[in-house]
């Protein structure tokens, strides 16, 4: 008996997203986010390495086999989704699976404006690459602070 909860408690963990069509936020233990390794250049004052845009579509597929085995079922329309750079490129993150997810459109349209704003304040010098990172992680991993961290990176640009 002692086997059988113990199994039935590791299928439940196993199974916390099954049921829900997409997820909210970057699961940190297949995205934690990735550094761009073989830039083709570097970009602003910090010189940070900056990778192109390559995400072939056998690495979004992966994306999303990825999380439907964590259990998100990633129902409706493939076109409602976009295989997301938890670390944006012009912060220097890499098209490696570790930096990827697939975000929903809903999603999207609340941490995207961040994106370009965070990157022109890294272009005028006035953070550091790791503040950026920390300041979109937060963004992406709870998407009611896009509003305080767009205001916190407006001030920075004017």
């Amino acid at each position: 008996m002692k086997i059988l909860s113990t199994l039935l408690l590791v299928f439940v963990a196993l199974s916390s997203h099954a049921g829900n069509p997409y997820p909210r936020v970057p699961d940190l233990s297949v995205t934690p986010g990735a550094l761009c390794e073989t830039p083709s250049r570097l970009r602003y004052p910090e010189q940070i390495a900056y990778c192109e845009r390559d995400v072939s579509s056998w690495t979004k597929e992966l994306v999303f086999i990825a999380y439907r085995d964590l259990g998100f079922s990633l129902s409706g329309e493939r076109s409602r989704y976009k295989v997301d750079h938890f670390i944006p490129l012009c912060a220097g993150g890499s098209n490696e699976l570790e930096n990827l997810w697939p975000q929903y459109d809903t999603i999207s349209k609340l941490t995207d404006p961040l994106e370009p704003l965070a990157c022109k304040v890294l272009e005028k010098g006035k953070i550091t690459q790791k503040a950026v990172i920390d300041l979109i992680k937060q963004a992406k991993l709870n998407t009611k602070e896009v509003p305080r961290i767009m205001q916190q990176l407006s001030r920075l640009n004017q």
